[in-house]
């Protein structure tokens, strides 16, 4: 088995919480419901980590607050349409030409790899890159579900700035940003070279200290994932309702449950856009429900009047299995249970706000007011 250490001192390797195939299924499904319908299928991203560990390679997560202060961590993730996933499967080693560019440039070795989304398939990308490299995964993420967006991290919104940055492509492609003006620009930018790239690539951003994490990461993401699965297996294994189970896990609520009856979706401008109609089954027969889509779930309205809006969770799940029905793969006639998590609260300050809540999706006439805990 491949080992993990510290290369100077910057973690105890006797902290590191070691995945197997068992963890990696409960985390294809966490992902996928904290990925409120983007962020990668996880499932094609549990296939390529399961993969490595079947190799030889180590899985390994490390609490985030037992990083030291001065470790260099990289943020890794995915850029582009889900749809595009799909249908082309990733070369396997972009996140690592990513790394290996961004070392290069700046001449440091990467002590940790932190995770951009903790939502779909990019809740597996940071795991095969580490794995790749031979250091751990911080239990954190920059958004705590899935966001569309690359300016739309706690990373970013708390002052990181993520240039230079590396893009790599299925191709071989090595892009390097030097500098951006705004991490908007940063976006706009990555959006664009995405787009000449086919619609999907990994992109790493510039390193972020130790101390910086602690302070300013969404915290525990990968066990909430790995939790949220394993609550979900247990439900389906014993029979009893997995949807009520997650809602007792996060504190979360069912606002609906319909069929699909419309759905309107398409890829413009490296994202999948679209809209979503349900008309309302069981407890919600002769109701009717509606979700603006941008790569991830948006805006829910019930019987027209907006129920729930980013930056909370919109969860479009199985009636069911529980389990998540990401955007690209939503169908007419599915039957499906709409739920509402609660976001961290560094996702509702008001300069969080700013860039993740409605305003910053041009939704300039819903104002966001957070999810009652059930």
């Amino acid at each position: 088995m491949q080992e993990i250490v510290s290369k100077k001192d910057y973690f105890d390797p006797k902290d590191l919480w070691i995945l197997d195939e068992d963890d990696l299924i409960s985390l294809e499904i966490g992902a996928g419901i904290l990925g409120t319908g983007g962020g990668g299928n996880p499932y094609i991203g549990k296939l390529r980590a399961r993969q490595l560990l079947r190799e030889g390679y180590t899985l390994s997560i490390l609490p985030h607050q037992k990083i030291d202060d001065e470790a260099l961590c990289v943020s890794v993730g995915g850029i582009g349409a889900p749809l595009v996933g799909i249908e082309r499967l990733r070369e396997g080693r972009e996140g690592l030409r990513c790394v290996r560019a961004l070392e290069a440039h700046f001449g440091i070795s990467i002590d940790a790899i932190a995770c951009e989304e903790i939502g779909g398939s990019n809740a597996m990308e940071p795991l095969v890159v580490a794995a790749l490299t031979g250091v751990p995964v911080l239990d954190c993420d920059g958004m705590g579900r899935a966001f569309p967006e690359m300016q739309m991290t706690t990373y970013s919104i708390y002052g990181h700035s993520s240039t230079p940055s590396a893009l790599c492509d299925v191709h071989g492609n090595v892009v390097l940003f030097h500098h951006a003006v705004s991490e908007l620009w940063h976006e706009r930018m990555a959006r664009a070279c995405v787009v000449a790239q086919g619609g999907a690539s990994t992109l790493a951003s510039s390193p972020m200290t130790g101390a910086f994490i602690k302070k300013f990461a969404i915290p525990d993401s990968y066990s909430q994932a790995i939790g949220l699965g394993q609550v979900v297996r247990a439900a389906q294994k014993n029979h009893e309702d997995p949807i009520a189970a997650i809602c007792r896990k996060e504190k979360g609520r069912k606002l609906f449950t319909g069929k699909i009856v419309d759905l309107k979706r398409h890829l413009r401008g490296g994202f999948v856009r679209g809209e979503v109609q349900l008309a309302g089954i069981d407890s919600h027969g002769g109701e009717t429900g509606s979700i603006l889509i941008q790569n991830e779930n948006l805006v829910f309205h019930h019987d027209g009047e907006m129920e729930c809006c980013v930056p909370d969770l919109i969860l479009v799940l199985d009636v069911d299995s529980g389990e998540a029905i990401t955007t690209e793969m939503l169908r007419y006639g599915q039957r499906v249970a709409v739920v509402a998590l609660p976001c961290h609260p560094l996702l509702r300050s008001p300069e969080a706000l700013e860039v993740v809540g409605p305003k910053g999706f041009g939704l300039d006439g819903i104002v966001y007011a957070p999810l009652k805990e059930a």
